[in-house]
């Protein structure tokens, strides 16, 4: 199968200070040393967030290993993990108005490829 890319979408609360904070927080060695290697331990070989106004979009590229229910069940044991996961939920991350409750990331539907076309 090779690499499945998947695009996700979430808000994030509109404060320039929490905004700054998040970014912050995503540079090069700002997230846990734990929570970069569970990412990768799963088989997510490309994963990019980015910004415009208070909207979110992640790119995530997975390989053939990846398995999105043992991911689920890894994390749900792996305290950086959860920590990490609970503080971008709580503090800077608005789930979006037709998400399920308790979600934040939802994943996105593709409507077009020029690759199709």
């Amino acid at each position: 199968m090779g690499t499945v890319r998947k695009c996700f979408a979430v808000d994030i609360n509109n404060d320039p200070a929490l905004i700054e904070k998040y970014k912050q927080f995503h540079k090069p060695g700002g997230p846990p040393q734990a929570v970069t290697d569970s990412i990768r331990a799963d088989d997510i070989r490309v994963l990019e967030i980015y910004l415009v106004g208070d909207r979110m979009f992640m790119i995530m590229e997975q390989g053939d290993d990846f398995n999105e229910a043992e991911k689920a069940k890894r994390d749900a044991v792996n305290p950086d993990v959860k920590a990490w996961d609970e503080m971008m939920r709580s503090t800077y991350q608005k789930r979006l108005p037709f998400a399920p409750e308790g979600t934040t990331w939802i994943e996105m539907e593709r409507i077009y490829s020029l690759d199709e076309q």
